[in-house]
C-alpha cells in the first residue's frame, strides 16, 4: 500500500449523524426496495449490507468488487451482489461521507428520480459528523488511460478533483455535449446532482427482453424518442445528458475507497471503462499515492508537489 504523508492540519473523516431510510424501485429489477443509511466507525468505508439474505452479508464498495457492466455499476463479494450503486456513491462522494453502512433488502439500489439528488437530500437530512481519523485521498501521479479512439477514460495529475466529459449521440436532442467541473464548495449538489439518467425509447423493448430496465419510467429517467424527449417537464439542464455522465463517473471512481485528487477525462465512456480505469490505476503503485486531506473542499493538505509512491 502506498504511504500516507502526515500533515499538521488534516481534515477528519465523516459519517452521517443519524440513521435514515428511503424506499424506491430498482431501475433494472423493477423490485421495490428499502435502503437505510447507518452511521459507521472511522475506517469502515462504504459497505453495503444485504439484510434480505441470511446472515446479512456485506459487500464493500471497492474497485476490486466491481464487475464491468455497460448499463450500471455492480458489486460482487462472495456471490452476493448489489447493483446500480453509482448514484448513491456519487452522492456520498459529493457530500464527503467517508464511512457509512448501506442496509438494503434487495439486490439493487433504488433509482429514485434517476439522479443523485434524492440521496444528497437523504444525507443532508441525516446530517454529518466528524470522526477522529484523518481523511485520506488518492493523488494521481501519472496518466492512466483505458479504451480506444472510439471511447476512452483517463486520470491525469492535477491539484484537485476535477471531472470533464464529452458525449456525442446522433440524435438532435443530444448530439455533442461537453462539461467540466471541479468538486468544491457544493458544486456537486448545485451543478450535477439533479442530472438524471437517460435512455432511448427504441431500446426499451430489447432491454426488457434481457431482464433490464423493468423499473424504468418517465418518473426516473429521461426517455428520448425519435423527435424529442417524452418527459413533460423537459430537461433540468440544457446539457443534462453529459452532466449525468459525470455523476456516474464520480460514483464509479469513489470505489477507489477515497476521493481522487487529479483530473478525470472521459470521452463517450461507460461504467465498464470506469471499472477498468480504476483497476488499471490501483494495480499500478507508481500511478498513485495517498494524501491527507486538508479541508472539506477536495484539496490536498500541502502544495509542495506529489508524494512519491512507496511499496
Amino acid at each position: 500500500m502506498n504511504a500516507i504523508r502526515p500533515t499538521a492540519f488534516p481534515a477528519p473523516r465523516r459519517t452521517i449523524k443519524s440513521a435514515i431510510h428511503c424506499t424506491g424501485v430498482g431501475l433494472h429489477s423493477g423490485r421495490r426496495t428499502l435502503l437505510r443509511l447507518v452511521p459507521a466507525e472511522a475506517g469502515t468505508g462504504v459497505v453495503f449490507r444485504r439484510i434480505d439474505l441470511p446472515g446479512a452479508p456485506e459487500v464493500a464498495a471497492l474497485w476490486d468488487r466491481a464487475i464491468e457492466s455497460p448499463l450500471c455499476t455492480t458489486l460482487v463479494e462472495n456471490d452476493v451482489t448489489v447493483s446500480t450503486v453509482e448514484h448513491l456513491m456519487a452522492a456520498l462522494a459529493g457530500s464527503e461521507i467517508d464511512d457509512v453502512v448501506v442496509e438494503i433488502d434487495g439486490p439493487e439500489v433504488p433509482i429514485m428520480d434517476g439522479s443523485a439528488a434524492p440521496f444528497v437530500f437523504l444525507i443532508e437530512c441525516a446530517g454529518a459528523v466528524e470522526l477522529a481519523q484523518p481523511r485520506s485521498a488518492i493523488r494521481i501521479l501519472k496518466e492512466v488511460r483505458v479504451g480506444d479512439a472510439r471511447s476512452w477514460a483517463a486520470l491525469r495529475p492535477g491539484p484537485a478533483a476535477s471531472f470533464t466529459f464529452e458525449i456525442d449521440f446522433p440524435h438532435p436532442v443530444i448530439r455533442q455535449q461537453s462539461f467540466g467541473v471541479t468538486l468544491h464548495n457544493g458544486t456537486f449538489k448545485n451543478q450535477l446532482s439533479r442530472a438524471r439518467t437517460f435512455g432511448f425509447l427504441h431500446e426499451v423493448d430489447r432491454l426488457r427482453e434481457l431482464g433490464l430496465a423493468r423499473g424504468g419510467s418517465l418518473e426516473n429517467a429521461i426517455v428520448v424518442a425519435e423527435d424529442g424527449i417524452l418527459n413533460e417537464e423537459g430537461l433540468r439542464y440544457t446539457d443534462e445528458f453529459v452532466r449525468h455522465k459525470i455523476v456516474d463517473s464520480i460514483g464509479d471512481l469513489y470505489l477507489a475507497g477515497a476521493p481522487i485528487l487529479g483530473r478525470f477525462e472521459g470521452y463517450k465512456s461507460s461504467h465498464a471503462l470506469s471499472a477498468r480505469l480504476l483497476r488499471t490505476l490501483m494495480t499500478d503503485p507508481s500511478a498513485w499515492a495517498y494524501d491527507v486531506m486538508a479541508d472539506s473542499m477536495m484539496t490536498p493538505a500541502w502544495d509542495s508537489g506529489p508524494l512519491a509512491a512507496t511499496a
